[in-house]
């Protein structure tokens, strides 16, 4: 088997400087042709070390987890730590797939709604390919941790339709979801990366190769946005400049906050799931994930003095 190796976590690709936007997309491409993964060639899934034991202390939640940071959580035997740890964990990744698999359709709404002779169409195929093998990836760990996961409530796959069309019909609206789900997703794999020295090899492994390759999907959405948002209409910036604080708490919330089915598989009391709303840890780190794509927004001009409310409101700013 041939494994290439992930040296190191980069930081997330920027416009060098001077770089256009057609020179920056071209960069990506390439990028993506020279420095790409795939998910059963480059993870060793039978190796010794990657084997998935419920057990495993090393799944137990962090004190900085909105659950793994309760008294009950706390109490559990060493055994039921890890194995809410590893059930919260597949559900992490159950719904990292799900939303991959809405951006993966969109992404090719979008691609079809560009021109042959646009770089956007050629990065866009190429992101599409990436999505697809993490989606592989996220999937293949959620088989092989034993756990039965839904994923997404109802609620959330019942928009599905409308985020695709976004793709290729409002394609600002459709990148500000991107970043709403991808950029927590970076945010907590970067933090376990650089905090826990326990991380499991497997998963350290897995979230290697993904923020190598979100580094160029997030400088790709970033940009995107940069590019085309100035160009707008006055009612489509008025319909983003409101949609996106609702947007990406909703996505940080469904990427963030223990799932329903964790609450019941494991019987949650209810009065520490109420605890989790009011968790200023949870609250904080929420406030941290969306940093980036918040000041994104004001440098836009969407965050006016009309919606600054709307996003405090939504807890999406401070």
């Amino acid at each position: 088997m041939t494994m290439s190796v992930v040296q190191e976590v980069p930081v997330e690709e920027a416009p060098a400087a001077r770089e256009s936007y057609e020179a920056l997309l071209a960069r990506l491409s390439k990028q993506s042709v020279n420095k790409r993964y795939e998910c059963y060639r480059d993870i060793d899934w039978d190796a010794p070390e990657f084997r998935i034991d419920p057990a495993d202390p090393r799944w137990e939640l962090p004190a900085t987890d909105p659950l793994g940071g309760t008294a009950w959580y706390r109490a559990l035997p060493a055994t039921e730590r890890a194995r809410v740890g590893l059930y919260r964990l597949a559900t992490f990744m159950k719904v990292g797939l799900q939303f991959e698999n809405v951006l993966s359709q969109g992404l090719l709404r979008f691609a079809l709604s560009r021109g042959e002779q646009s770089p956007e169409q050629r990065y866009a195929y190429h992101e599409l390919i990436e999505e697809s093998h993490h989606s592989m990836m996220f999937a293949e760990f959620v088989r092989r941790s034993g756990f039965v996961v839904p994923g997404m409530s109802r609620k959330w796959t019942r928009l599905d339709r409308i985020v695709v069309s976004l793709g290729a019909n409002f394609p600002e609206l459709f990148f500000v979801f991107v970043l709403g789900g991808e950029d927590p997703i970076d945010h907590a794999q970067r933090l376990a990366l650089a905090q826990r020295d326990n991380l499991h090899p497997l998963v350290k492994r897995m979230s290697q190769i993904h923020i190598t390759e979100e580094a160029r999907h997030l400088c790709f959405a970033r940009n995107f946005l940069r590019e085309h948002v100035p160009k707008l209409s006055p009612m489509k910036r008025a319909l983003l400049a409101v949609a996106a604080p609702g947007i990406l708490r909703l996505v940080a919330e469904l990427m963030l906050r223990p799932s329903p089915s964790l609450v019941r598989e494991f019987s949650v009391p209810p009065e520490v799931v109420e605890e989790l709303g009011r968790n200023r840890e949870y609250r904080a780190l929420t406030m941290e994930s969306l940093g980036k794509v918040r000041d994104l927004m004001d440098e836009l001009g969407l965050v006016t003095s009309r919606t600054r409310r709307l996003w405090r409101a939504l807890g999406a700013a401070a």
